[in-house]
């Protein structure tokens, strides 16, 4: 026994008043969802794909749906069973659904060609490298790239000197040809860029031996690059109009510049802070002092508080990196301090560090004594707890 088809209107999820948005809304959701393509070795998927691509082909054609809703799949017996076998497709309009939804799905056949009007040309992309503080403060920077220009011998229309382009025969001047392509759906219209003039519309009979046809010769040309204080590594710098010539009198494409910041060996940089770690004496830690620590303006004084703990981060407000937006506004300078242990010591310096050692005994021991009584009162409470 065949199988019973399920109502066109079911299959595509819409009410019996749908319009053709509608139908073809429902439809490109289902063709999106289930076509083979997108679903390779899928039996199931095939299967609801045909049966979704029936119910629009026989919807979309009024004069079909009208059939169908007087007498249901019995207005198509004969014509036809499940899975297109026999089935008539030549009055749906599937091309711009599949052209929108998968590009090439007939092997580039379904494609629109370029169009014959003015295309902005190809971007160039290219890098520099620059250093840390040339990237904190802002630099110039100069590069030279391959690129093209228009050629003087023919002024950029490839025709040889006393000669001029032609129309196309076989576009006639569009750019584009069409063509209709037999498929499983039926008959569908496709667009081609024209393989004569390479959607130019044009002809060149006598081409210029300068520029072999294209119109431009290969240069080099150097640009001045000004990198903004503040850029960070990675970040590119957009040179308006110096990329690629434009096709059909269309404007040249952007250089890319792509910037690379080099390492620093002293500071580090997150966002728009730097950090840095600086080395402070035993002596300078305990008794406080004055210390001389780097910054990207320079030297700057900073005096240490007496009692200083090894790994105690300070901020030099506004000595970080500039904000790109905004150049008077600046990041934040974070300094770690680490407290350095002599290894080498004098026997002078060893007997005073003992005596030093002595004198602060009492002070330390009392410090412990504190913490240990401090460590058994919380033990004891926790043992309280657990029993």
């Amino acid at each position: 026994m065949a199988e019973q088809k399920r109502d066109y209107y079911e299959v595509l999820g819409v009410s019996k008043t749908a319009d053709d948005a509608e139908l073809k809304k429902a439809y490109r959701a289902l063709a999106k969802k289930y076509h083979p393509d997108m679903n390779p070795g899928d039996a199931e998927a095939e299967k609801k794909f045909k049966e979704a691509s029936e119910a629009y082909a026989v919807l979309s054609d009024p004069e079909k749906r009208k059939q169908y809703d007087q007498f249901g799949h019995a207005a198509f017996d004969g014509t036809g069973g499940p899975g297109f076998s026999g089935f008539d497709f030549s009055g749906a309009d599937f091309t711009d659904i599949f052209g929108d939804l998968f590009g090439d799905l007939f092997g580039g056949r379904t494609r629109s060609g370029r169009s014959s009007g003015p295309m902005k040309g190809a971007n160039i992309r290219t890098s520099v490298r620059i250093t840390f503080e040339e990237a904190i403060f802002g630099c110039e920077k100069e590069i030279e790239l391959n690129t093209k220009d228009t050629c003087k011998t023919c002024n950029g229309t490839g025709a040889k000197p006393g000669t001029s382009t032609v129309t196309c025969t076989k576009c006639g001047g569009k750019g584009q040809v069409v063509f209709t392509q037999q498929s499983f759906f039926g008959s569908i219209r496709n667009v081609q860029t024209c393989p004569d003039c390479n959607g130019s519309g044009k002809i060149i009979k006598e081409k210029c031996s300068d520029c072999k046809g294209t119109g431009y010769v290969p240069i080099k040309k150097r640009f001045a690059v000004d990198i903004p204080a503040g850029v960070d590594n990675g970040q590119c710098k957009r040179l308006t109009g110096q990329g690629e010539p434009g096709e059909n009198g269309g404007p040249r494409g952007d250089v890319l510049v792509e910037i690379i910041v080099g390492r620093h060996p002293i500071f580090q940089r997150q966002d728009y802070n730097i950090f840095s770690t600086v080395p402070v004496s035993f002596a300078v830690a305990a008794l406080g002092g004055d210390i001389i620590i780097d910054t990207v303006d320079g030297k700057v004084v900073y005096e240490v508080k007496a009692g200083t703990q090894t790994d105690t981060r300070i901020r030099l407000k506004g000595k970080g990196v500039p904000y790109l937006r905004d150049k008077n506004t600046r990041g934040d300078h974070y300094v770690t301090l680490v407290v350095q242990v002599p290894d080498k010591m004098s026997h002078d310096a060893k007997e005073l560090l003992k005596k030093f050692d002595a004198e602060c005994g009492d002070t330390l021991n009392e410090a412990k004594k504190y913490t240990d009584k401090k460590d058994d009162k919380t033990d004891t409470k926790r043992k309280k707890k657990l029993f």
